[in-house]
């Protein structure tokens, strides 16, 4: 529907302007009269203007998980403080550095004062707020426990934030080793081993099968680098542009836990996510089948995501949680053990912290011993490489220094 700008004056005289949608200025004007407000002028809002020029602000700051979770726990103090909404956003709008952050306060305090509720107007930025935050707000607004909601969704937030620098520092030790060893072996084959190709071409002698595979393998990375450096690049576009894909996406994530060491705690961590979004959905008064929905989109695995919607359909058929769960196959006997007691008991939403809790421990366990278990796997793959190049490269070396010294 289109926007109208409107002035009126409320039962006190006082001066009312605003933004609204409406399908013409005649609905409009009901609107206002029903919500006591004499209509003085009414008319549409002039569409923006486009134009065929980009402009793109590289200086412009980003908005980070870190001001939503800032705007979420000041606006649990302010409105727990008994000051009203428009007021908080107004000192949240004049206070917050991030000025692009700022920019969207100051817009959704103008859509409040357009009539708008703060739901409808967290809605115009998805790409700010999620779904989840948007509805967590919607039923805190429903149920007058608006502050407390702030409150879960501030937890909820820096929950969801350590669990994702947890993923990440679970992920950057193995992908440091891999690309270290990958710099190591186009080293020595770009560089040392042609500097001693020279030195048996010079002898001239028969040289061990090892050692023809390990210089036709360098020559030819001498000669064909550029063909695979750009194939490497065109082979990172391509696996980038497939993961954008819903299907691309979800083999990957799949795939993702399958992967030995980081795989678990991606898996242990994903699934701390959505028991923690869970609770927070059940204690906040949301339906299970809508909370489970709600947090399949949390999820950031499009594979754990399917199978929370599988467990929203079961439930839906009238399945129980604890069967949905037990058939999704993701969730280990001691959580889906926690999950009965939590059925049976009426504390679902407890238990399910309860369960969050249990993987985040688990995964700050993973990552601490992360270090010891990869250790081990680089020591072998150091050796395997020591060997190769021992057999290959020195030993016709220390046969070639032998026989000239017979021969002297």
């Amino acid at each position: 529907m289109p926007l109208f700008n409107y002035k009126g004056r409320d039962i006190n005289g006082a001066l009312v302007q605003g933004v609204l949608e409406g399908q013409d200025s005649s609905a409009l004007a009901s609107l206002l009269f029903n919500r006591s407000i004499t209509p003085i002028e009414i008319h549409a809002q002039a569409a923006a203007p486009t134009s065929n020029n980009i402009s793109v602000n590289l200086f412009e700051e980003k908005i980070e998980t870190i001001d939503v979770m800032l705007f979420s726990r000041q606006m649990y103090t302010l409105l727990k403080a008994g000051i009203p909404i428009m007021s908080a956003l107004s000192g949240l709008q004049a206070s917050t550095n991030n000025k692009a952050f700022a920019s969207v306060v100051g817009n959704i305090r103008e859509n409040l004062g357009s009539g708008r509720e703060l739901s409808s107007a967290l809605a115009q930025h998805p790409q700010i707020f999620s779904s989840f935050y948007i509805n967590m707000v919607r039923v805190g607004e429903t149920t007058g426990m608006l502050e407390t909601v702030f409150l879960r969704l501030f937890d909820h937030l820096e929950f969801e934030r350590f669990m994702r620098d947890q993923i990440k520092s679970a992920l950057r030790y193995p992908t440091f080793v891999i690309i270290a060893m990958a710099i190591a072996i186009v080293i020595v084959n770009l560089f040392v081993i042609p500097a001693f190709a020279k030195v048996f071409q010079s002898f001239g002698a028969e040289l061990p099968l090892m050692t023809k595979i390990l210089l036709s393998f360098s020559k030819f990375m001498v000669v064909a680098w550029p063909f695979l450096l750009v194939g490497a690049i065109s082979a990172v576009f391509i696996f980038r542009s497939y993961i954008a894909t819903s299907a691309g996406k979800y083999k990957w994530d799949s795939f993702k836990l399958k992967t030995p060491l980081a795989g678990k705690i991606i898996h242990k961590a994903t699934l701390a996510r959505f028991a923690r979004s869970f609770a927070l959905a059940s204690k906040s008064g949301v339906p299970i089948t809508t909370g489970l929905k709600l947090v399949a989109q949390t999820a950031d695995n499009d594979y754990i995501s399917s199978k929370i919607e599988q467990m929203c359909e079961g439930v839906e058929r009238g399945e129980s949680i604890l069967r949905t769960a037990t058939n999704s196959g993701v969730f280990n006997p001691v959580v889906l053990q926690m999950i009965a007691v939590g059925e049976e008991s009426g504390a679902l939403d407890d238990l399910m912290q309860e369960v969050a809790d249990m993987y985040q421990r688990d995964v700050e366990y993973e990552i601490k011993t992360l270090g010891a278990q990869i250790e081990p796997i680089l020591i072998v793959f150091l050796g395997v490489m020591v060997l190769i190049l021992a057999l290959g490269i020195f030993l016709p070396i220390w046969d070639l220094g032998n026989v000239a010294l017979h021969k002297g």
